[in-house]
């Protein structure tokens, strides 16, 4: 068994800086952080523990891939992906400076894949994002066969924690997911 794995490093980025804001105090709740915008900027997320905690070991890993905007040149976080055995996907930001193309590309290569590298009696599919978008791919995969993990903060899309066949709330590793 494999397991494909496709992260949307913003998503996950930005969501866990809310969580950690609440975690830490800055926020007095989740729902507070969420609705003010309220981030522990301190936190960042450590790609080798994450890659190991959603993919699994390197030689279970069918393939693992970040998605992410254009960081500024002097910025070292796809190398730092790279070296974690993560393939990376990077998108210019359109002209308002907002986040484009993540989404479809990350779904674009999971149906890619599904045809042309698994196996859906062997090979399993994990995404680490929280937006609902993702659910009628998600339930097409599974028609097909695929099991399908979402692995993500406890405030996903409901109907993309019901979409999968298995749902990990990352809230309780927050710490562990942590860059020391």
């Amino acid at each position: 068994m494999r397991n494909f794995l496709y992260v949307d490093n913003s998503n996950v980025w930005i969501e866990g800086m809310h969580v950690a804001a609440a975690k830490s105090g800055l926020a007095p709740d989740l729902q507070t952080a969420l609705d003010k915008n309220i981030c522990d900027h301190s936190y960042k997320v450590d790609f080798g523990r994450l890659f190991q905690f959603a993919g699994g070991k390197k030689v279970e890993v069918g393939r693992a891939v970040l998605f992410g905007s254009r960081p500024p040149p002097n910025d070292s976080l796809w190398a730092a992906a790279k070296s974690q055995g993560f393939e990376v996907f990077v998108y210019d930001r359109n002209i308002k400076g907002k986040e484009k193309k993540i989404d479809t590309a990350i779904v674009t290569e999971m149906v890619t894949d599904s045809f042309q590298l698994m196996d859906a009696k062997r090979d399993e599919i994990t995404l680490v994002a929280g937006d609902g978008d993702y659910v009628p791919t998600i339930e097409s995969l599974r028609k097909r066969g695929f099991t399908f993990h979402v692995v993500f903060w406890g405030h996903a899309s409901r109907e993309l924690r019901d979409a999968a066949s298995k749902f990990v709330n990352l809230n309780s590793y927050l710490d562990h997911l942590r860059l020391k």
